[in-house]
């Protein structure tokens, strides 16, 4: 009987051991703090890096008219803010000495931008303004009127594409 006795305040003492554990366990806890910088961006893809009017007869094709340039723009700003995509030739078309007036240089657009429009080199004409981030894409398209009058030679000019987010 003793030894009854004995065993079952051994295993007694075991299972309050084995339980004392689970009496002393304790929790602690962490924190992570999380950030994300998100900064305004713009970013301006056009299809198209250069458009080259092949001469032709006037009385035959008296417009010239660019394949279109697709135009993808993608823009992350306040939700207020306005995106601007604007257009600035650097001078009139010139040949040496000899020029076409840019404001000849006309576009016309695909729906999301400004229906139609001509090239500046003062004052930089709008092709598309958005309110809040976005990515509209479109394509416009070049004309210029084929005239008798120009003298011959090789035109050309820059159009400067700019994307504004602020």
């Amino acid at each position: 009987m003793k030894k009854a006795v004995w065993s079952g305040i051994v295993a007694g003492g075991f299972l309050l051991l084995g339980a004392s554990s689970v009496f002393a366990q304790q929790t602690a806890g962490a924190s992570v703090a999380v950030t994300a910088t998100v900064n305004a961006k713009a970013k301006l893809t056009l299809g198209l890096a250069a458009v080259t009017f092949a001469d032709a007869d006037p009385d035959v094709t008296p417009l010239y008219t660019s394949a279109p340039i697709s135009i993808d723009v993608k823009a992350r700003t306040t939700a207020g803010g306005i995106v601007t995509l604007t257009v600035l030739a650097t001078q009139d078309l010139t040949s040496g000495s000899d020029t076409i007036a840019i404001n000849t240089l006309t576009w016309a657009a695909s729906a999301g931008f400004t229906p139609s429009g001509n090239n500046n080199k003062t004052t930089a004409q709008t092709l598309g303004q958005w309110t809040g981030s976005g990515n509209p894409s479109g394509s416009h398209t070049l004309s210029l009127p084929n005239l008798w009058s120009y003298a011959t030679g090789t035109y050309t000019a820059t159009l400067n594409y700019t994307l504004t987010a602020p």
